[in-house]
């Protein structure tokens, strides 16, 4: 999601991990053992704790000019090619899903001021201004957002605020779920519904594994709860699948253990740290070598990065991932989810069917490459038209430290090019397997897979010695 760092140091009076562990104890607003009476308990109980978020992008005289209005490039999420996983990639989205800000939405999960909305929301920003639902602003500090989750973290001094409880359970397909937040700036908006699914993968993205319920939203709900008749929250808005723009039933939450990991990171270091062991993996179904039997089939290795953790390590392209620490693997996001979690330095035993044989290969991972730029380093609207890039919003020039690649110098932020992680300085190395030199090569590459009706390519690409790939959308539109 194209999100950048706030101040990224520990601040003075920060929830301890301890603090944020699940508690099973009743919310305040609740009765043990039981639920609240109607609707409007739930809503008198938990409005108070809810915020309408606002950043200067947001009041641009222009229209947003973060991505507070993203509109992602590519198919839906069904039609989508099953394509590589990069354990870097940030995600990559269906044209129909658009990010759920105007202004953005919020609550507060302390009551000395740390408060929680999505990353798209205050990409642009080391500060916000948010509004509580008695109609009092306050400036906000941006503590830290990973831009993985989506997840942003406020800060605003003072004291005495209404927290909301975070859930502990995930909630069961079927459950009631009530939203509240700020769509089209219209503060303190409740909606109904239920939770529709769980563990929703959009358009092939590794690290979703979100929430979806049916309560209508609309752009600005990005960042707002999603409670339960408890009173607790279960999610945090973030996205929305619509063709044109508006509410039609299918929204995403990320779900509340997920935001008590991030959240205890952001207030340790501002950042969230994820292992990481340098490979693309591809789903293998079509590769079962388990003599019949009704195991899963395990993952292929696409590609092991040299001198990545995996490569060091002795895993190599054509291998297949059966286990993660012994549990055994189905889907490619099954091994990224599980080596994310564990952190860099740590050690991580993967079972791999080599051959015919099964052996183990402990590797030692490293952190996931997610860069977090400050202010100073955010991309800004280029001053000249995007060249080369077709409707990525990318600027291009030939490599002038040597003869392979063409460099970025610009990304516009609006552009599918930041969605999907590209910055400056990044350079671009191959384009749908063919190496490139010049702008007009990446162009030429791009266009001959339009022309071909291929609905994504993969493009390769060096930042700093990190190599990753990136499926993007050959056609502009």
């Amino acid at each position: 999601m194209g999100a950048a760092l706030g101040a990224g140091v520990a601040l003075a009076g920060i929830i301890t991990a301890a603090q944020l562990a699940p508690s099973h104890a009743s919310p305040p607003a609740a009765q043990a053992g039981s639920r609240l009476s109607s609707f409007p308990d739930v809503i008198d109980a938990v409005r108070g704790s809810v915020i309408a978020v606002k950043t200067r992008s947001s009041e641009h005289p222009g229209g947003p000019i973060n991505k507070s209005d993203l509109r992602r490039s590519g198919l839906a999420a069904e039609q989508a090619p099953p394509l590589p996983f990069d354990e870097r990639e940030p995600p990559h989205g269906p044209e129909q899903l658009h990010a759920l800000a105007l202004q953005g939405s919020g609550f507060f999960i302390s009551a000395d001021g740390y408060a929680v909305t999505n990353g798209h929301v205050v990409a642009d920003s080391d500060t916000a201004q948010v509004e509580t639902d008695d109609g009092k602003t306050y400036p906000a500090k941006v503590v830290g957002i990973d831009p993985v989750s989506d997840i942003a973290l406020l800060k605003v001094d003072g004291d005495g605020f209404n927290p909301a409880q975070i859930a502990d359970y995930i909630p069961q397909v079927g459950e009631w779920v009530l939203a509240i937040g700020n769509p089209f700036g219209l503060g303190g908006t409740v909606t109904a519904g239920i939770v529709s699914a769980q563990n929703r993968n959009i358009a092939g993205d590794p690290y979703d594994d979100l929430i979806q319920i049916d309560a209508p939203m609309n752009q600005g709900n990005s960042g707002g709860p999603a409670f339960d008749l408890d009173g607790n929250v279960v999610g945090v808005s973030t996205k929305m699948l619509s063709p044109t723009g508006g509410s039609i039933g299918i929204a995403f939450a990320v779900p509340a253990d997920a935001l008590r990991s991030v959240v205890s990171q952001l207030k340790e270091r501002g950042f969230v740290s994820r292992g990481w062991i340098g490979v693309q993996l591809r789903d293998n179904e079509n590769n079962n070598d388990s003599g019949g039997s009704e195991q899963p089939r395990g993952v292929l290795v696409a590609d092991a990065q040299a001198d990545g953790p995996a490569a060091k390590a002795g895993i190599a392209r054509g291998d297949v991932i059966i286990s993660v620490n012994g549990t055994q693997i189905g889907e490619a996001r099954d091994v990224v989810k599980k080596i994310a979690g564990t952190p860099a330095g740590g050690q991580v035993a993967i079972g791999v069917r080599r051959d015919g044989k099964e052996v183990t290969i402990t590797v030692t991972p490293g952190e996931l490459p997610v860069k977090k730029p400050t202010s100073a380093s955010r991309p800004r609207q280029p001053a000249s038209p995007p060249a080369g890039g077709l409707g990525l919003g990318l600027q291009l020039a030939p490599n002038a430290r040597g003869k392979e690649g063409v460099v970025v110098t610009g990304v516009d932020p609006g552009g599918g090019a930041v969605v999907r992680g590209l910055a400056v300085g990044d350079v671009i190395m191959e384009v749908g397997g063919e190496a490139v030199h010049e702008p007009d090569d990446v162009s030429g590459a791009l266009g001959k897979a339009r022309r071909e009706g291929k609905r994504f390519v993969l493009m390769q690409l060096k930042s700093g010695d990190t190599t990753r790939f990136v499926a993007v959308p050959p056609d502009p539109t």
